[in-house]
Formats: C-alpha cells, structure tokens, sequence
C-alpha cells in the first residue's frame, strides 16, 4: 500500500481555483500525481476532438466538460494511468471514452480487443456500450457488449468478428478468457469502472485474471465512487503511477443536485397510498424509479400500480436478460414512466428524465441508499428523492439524516425526532446499530460504542465519533 500511502497529499496539486475554469466549475476537484500533469479542457473546442465526435457532443446539447471529463482527457490523452473518483452521474463514461477512441480512429479491429472496459453490473455495461454506439459509429469503431444472463453465441460471433472495444462484465469475461475465446495480446486500453462495487460483488479474482492476461504496456484507468483499502491494493498492482482525479470526497455522499425529503409513514397500506399520492402529482413524462427489498414485493407492487392503471414495469434479478431489457426499454422510451427495482439496478442506470426515486423499502445500508438516489440528479440535472420510513426505522433514519447532513440540506423535524427516539443498542441487521451507552458512547464520550455486526454477508460495524457508535457493513442478498 506504499504507492497510494500519500492519498491526497503526493506531488504537484491543481485545483478549480487556481486554474480559473469559468466555463467548467473546478472548485471541487483534485488532481495529483508525479512528474508534469496536463491541465484541464474547460471547453469542449480546447478538447481538439475530430469533428463527427464534436458533432455528437454538441447535437447532445453538452454546454461543458464535466469535471472528471475535464481533467481526465488531457491526461489520458498523453496515455498516462488515472484513477478517478467521482460519485455517478458525474459524466465518466465519456471520460474514459473519447480519447481511446481518437487513437482507433482509422485502424481496423485487430485480433482481439484494442481497448476493454470492465464493469459490475449488465446494466452498467450495456449503458456503457450505448455510449460506446453513439460516439464510434460514425468513426468506424466497433464494440460489443458481453454479461451473462444472455445466450453465448450472438455475443461470441461479434467478438469473432473483429472489435476495437469489448465492454462485459468479469464474470462472462472471464469465462470467454479461460474457454480460449477472449484474447487480450493486443489491449491497449483498460478501464475498470466502478471498480469498489466490482470488489464488493466478490469479482476481485476475476478481475486479477484478466488483468494478468493483458500486456503491461498498456493503459490503465480506474473509476470508483469510494476510495475503500481493497480498491488501493487494486490500484497499486495494476496502475503505474497514475494521475489521481477526485471529485467532491472519497467518502460515499449524496450528490448536491439531488434534493432529500422523508415521509414518515404508519404501515404498509399508508406507505401503499403515499406512493399513489406522489406518482399522481408527478409531472408527465417523468421517469420514476421505486426501490424496494425484495423480489417479491417489486413484483407485488408493479402489478398493484398497473392494476391502478400505472404504467410501471419491473425489474430484479430473478428476471430473464430479455424480460430485464424489455423493461429497461419501455421505461426508458416512456412507454411506461414507473418502474420498480430492487438494488440490482441501484448502479449503472443512467436514464434521462428520471426525475425522482422513492425508496419505498429504505435501503439495507447507507452505501446503497447513495446509490439509489444517484439514479436522479445526474449531469447537473436537479431531481428528487424521497425515502419512506416508520415508527421501527428509527437507526435507517440516523443514516438518511446524516446524508443529508453531509451535503448541507435541512432536516425536518419528524426525521430528527425519529432519530432521536432511535436510541443507543446493539447492532441490528445489515445497517448495525449505533453505539450502545458504554464507555465511550452516549453524550459527552470521546469515542462511539462499537458499531453492530453486519447482516448476513456483511460484515462488523465500526467505532463512531464522540456520541455516535459505529454502523454495520453493508450485507447481500
């Protein structure tokens, strides 16, 4: 852990202010790394990009680089490894993107993939490969999307036919690499998306394979929302001292655009009338995504709004791939505006005109509630997420108070009564319980009780700060 034992403090640091980006804003961001490090494009006609690629950004109606956008396309640019935190919905799919794409710009796919892109879930990958689409095609830049759930052979074939850029998920590659029909001699470019959520759904082994397979001429980028120790130890075996770019904090926090509201609910048929009552009130057109725990009750609850005359689909991973994508489709055409998820669609979900999120399970753990509401006020679009929960809920309601708190927003007073009323206690669940009244816990003690045990999967708590015990790990399902 040598490499990165110098987080936030090694080599020249550029920031927003001394840079003067008045047409990017740069103020919350963070660059370091060794040697000389590139400045940013805070427009897209500083970015030099060929024109059809112009042409798209542009006909999108992009105003501006986003931040990570601004920083990391002029150093990779100049083929340096980066690694780049930044919360989703910050605009780094396009980040890794472009300037790969520059350099395959007349070159025909070779035997195997030029570039590779490693991302935890089908449906981050397939929006990845959306993106991949719509600026390659009319560069002759091919790519194809892989993940399992989905029959083999289509996926093999195009991979037979030559492709510049293969996204997938590590589990179906890795499959294709040990099976003999990956070959990666010719990578040049590697990204590892969200590479946190890829350690936390146990892809670690899969990814070191693969990435072994890869030549170590290479370049390496890696995105994360959270700098976790066991995405450093990634980090400092695979990158070459990277150019690090951070955006906002390395610490799971909502993002700014999205607003915070509760409601305080008595039992299901209430929460049951409360979301009737806020879909009604929406705005038409306007895509919403509901959350809820299990399997069982996003079907449950997409027959009841359908019966209601709702247009709302469904969609967890009990679902066939085509079931999944055909929801997908329909909820992002508008053919039905509602639909019901459970956390697999939490991440990798990037969906214009999603308006506002209802958790109408709060989540498991405060990194998926972050996660969820990051579904709306993404690219600096404002949205709204609202979170139901009752009288039991009182630890969840210290967790949401607190991500609100992080980003400057009022609490209502029901949700600090709530969590007042909450009280100290043992762990409990896959959120873990505050610290007890112990040495230590309580008011006036210098350090928090010990956090409760995670859930099943999960795992232990930790220690808080003065008055507040630790929270338990976020478990699986």
């Amino acid at each position: 852990e040598a490499r990165d034992s110098n987080w936030g403090n090694a080599g020249p640091q550029l920031t927003g202010k001394e840079i003067g980006g008045n047409e990017t804003d740069l103020t919350e961001a963070k660059v370091w790394g060794e040697g000389e490090i590139a400045q940013p494009y805070t427009t897209f006609n500083s970015c030099q990009f060929p024109k059809p690629i112009m042409a798209s950004i542009f006909n999108l109606g992009f105003q501006a680089p986003t931040p990570i956008q601004a920083y990391c396309w002029p150093v990779s640019a100049q083929g340096r490894d980066l690694i780049g935190i930044a919360k989703t919905g910050s605009g780094k799919t396009l980040a890794f993107l472009l300037p790969p794409f520059t350099t395959f710009l007349g070159t025909r796919p070779k035997r195997g993939p030029s570039m590779l892109v490693m991302a935890p879930t089908r449906e981050l990958a397939c929006q990845i490969q959306t993106e991949a689409e719509r600026f390659g095609r009319r560069l002759g830049i091919q790519s194809v999307c892989v993940y399992g759930g989905a029959p083999r052979g289509p996926q093999l074939r195009e991979m037979r036919q030559g492709r510049h850029l293969i996204v997938g998920t590590p589990g179906r590659l890795n499959d294709y690499l040990t099976g003999g029909q990956l070959l990666l001699d010719n990578c040049t470019h590697l990204v590892l998306d969200e590479a946190d959520r890829m350690l936390d759904m146990g892809f670690e082994p899969q990814i070191r394979t693969i990435v072994q397979a890869i030549p170590s001429q290479r370049q390496t980028m890696m995105f994360s929302a959270t700098w976790p120790r066991e995405v450093r130890h990634l980090a400092a075996d695979y990158l070459s001292s990277p150019v690090y770019v951070q955006i906002g904090s390395h610490e799971a926090t909502a993002n700014k655009d999205i607003k915070q509201e509760v409601v305080i609910v008595h039992g299901q048929r209430e929460k049951q009338d409360r979301l009737r009552e806020i879909i009604s009130n929406a705005n038409p057109g306007d895509r919403v995504i509901i959350f809820v725990n299990t399997k069982r009750m996003c079907d449950q609850l997409a027959a009841e709004l359908v019966y209601d005359r709702i247009n709302c689909v469904a969609i967890h991973g009990d679902r066939e791939q085509w079931e999944r994508d055909r929801a997908l489709n329909a909820f992002k055409t508008g053919h039905a505006p509602v639909m019901a998820a459970t956390d697999v669609a939490a991440r990798g979900l990037d969906i214009k005109g999603v308006k506002l999120v209802v958790n109408f399970d709060v989540a498991s753990c405060p990194e998926d509630h972050i996660h969820r509401i990051g579904r709306t006020g993404r690219a600096g679009v404002p949205g709204l997420a609202i979170t139901f929960l009752d009288m039991s809920e009182g630890k969840q309601a210290r967790e949401v108070m607190a991500s609100m708190q992080k980003v400057g927003q009022a609490i209502p007073p029901e949700l600090a009564e709530l969590a007042r009323t909450a009280g100290g206690g043992k762990g409990h669940g896959r959120w873990g319980g505050k610290g007890g009244k112990g040495k230590g816990g309580g008011k006036g003690g210098k350090r928090g009780g010990k956090g409760g045990s995670g859930g099943k999967g999960g795992n232990a708590g930790l220690g808080g700060n003065a008055g507040l015990g630790g929270f338990g790990g976020c478990g699986f399902n």
